[in-house]
């Protein structure tokens, strides 16, 4: 009677310590999107006003799953498994933000992975992006040298091809400099010179800025559940792929993942190993990977998915291209 009761205490805390929960999140193989195909019944990528091409391949992004409420039990899977990853939870939500938080803020990436992942595939296509003054401040240095509606192009000579650049060029140099700024203004091509003045402490011309892209048709994207920066690689190939009349898969399935900026840089990411076994689930045969993950793509490689590096959405272009022509691209 001792040893059965004795046993059962045991089964009971057992069970009782296995169902705690505990301070770790599990990440694992969240879903892929086709960017080239349709989520619930829409295309994940709509373009209007312009015809649009057709692929035999597809163009997946990866994602990675999300435990967030985790128990002994959980964790103990986790650890062992080959496909998960167990971390702390602070990793995914940091102290001092709730989850919603966290979820909002991965929403608000997620955006702006898909506003710049337009802005560098229409770049690649020709569609330059001009920096268009808004407002002038009546009392700012740039008071009746430049007016709303002109484009700058240029600070002492070195270009501005986005806003970014033009901020950048601008603080590079001390408050109180005679900058040379090169603008259009009813498509005459005009030169001026402010001298930028310390406002908030940085150097400023007094002027508000947008960024504009002029083309002729509309782009937008229907995709929801998914947060985070890391899809803009595979939006901006899409958008390649649908505004021009070449398949760029050559019939493939391609996957990938990395952030990408109005420059078309791709940036690394988080989750490797976890989109690297969805992207193997969902039968690709060759995963793009952002060049500063390249050493973990290695470690974490899945059979028979070749791992081809990238640094820029030129070098993917490039990558894919080899790939059509049955070369073998840079790999990591």
């Amino acid at each position: 009677m001792t040893v059965l009761l004795g046993a059962l205490l045991t089964t009971l805390l057992s069970i009782g310590v296995l169902g705690a929960p505990v301070p770790y999140v599990v990440l694992g193989p969240g879903p892929t999107v086709d960017t080239l195909g349709q989520e619930d019944g829409k295309e994940v990528i709509q373009v209007t006003g312009r015809e649009t091409s057709t692929s035999a391949g597809q163009l997946r992004l990866t994602t990675v799953g999300v435990q967030p409420s985790v128990k002994l039990r959980s964790a103990i899977q986790g650890w062992l498994s080959d496909e998960q990853a167990v971390v702390p939870r602070e990793l995914v939500y940091p102290p001092g933000e709730t989850r919603e938080e966290v979820e909002q803020r991965n929403a608000e990436d997620f955006q702006v992975s898909q506003t710049s992942a337009e802005t560098a595939a229409l770049r690649e296509l020709g569609y330059e992006v001009q920096v268009v003054v808004k407002t002038v401040a009546a009392d700012g240095p740039a008071s009746g040298v430049l007016q709303p509606g002109d484009v700058v192009t240029s600070v002492d000579g070195e270009p501005a091809p986005l806003a970014s650049r033009l901020t950048e060029l601008i603080r590079a140099k001390p408050a109180g400099t005679a900058l040379r700024i090169g603008y259009t203004r009813d498509g005459a091509i005009r030169t001026g010179t402010i001298t930028s003045r310390e406002q908030d402490g940085r150097p400023r011309i007094g002027i508000e800025i947008e960024q504009q892209q002029p083309h002729p048709f509309t782009l937008s994207f229907d995709l929801k559940d998914i947060g985070g920066p890391s899809a803009g690689l595979m939006f901006a190939l899409g958008i390649i792929d649908k505004l021009t009349p070449e398949d760029l898969t050559g019939g493939r399935v391609i996957a990938g993942t990395g952030t990408i900026d109005d420059l078309g840089r791709v940036g690394p990411i988080g989750g490797i190993p976890q989109k690297l076994v969805g992207a193997k689930q969902a039968g690709a045969t060759v995963f793009l990977v952002p060049a500063a993950n390249c050493a973990e793509a290695v470690r974490n490689r899945q059979p028979d998915l070749p791992l081809v590096k990238v640094g820029s959405l030129d070098e993917a272009l490039a990558a894919l291209a080899t790939l059509r022509s049955g070369g073998e691209p840079n790999s990591c």
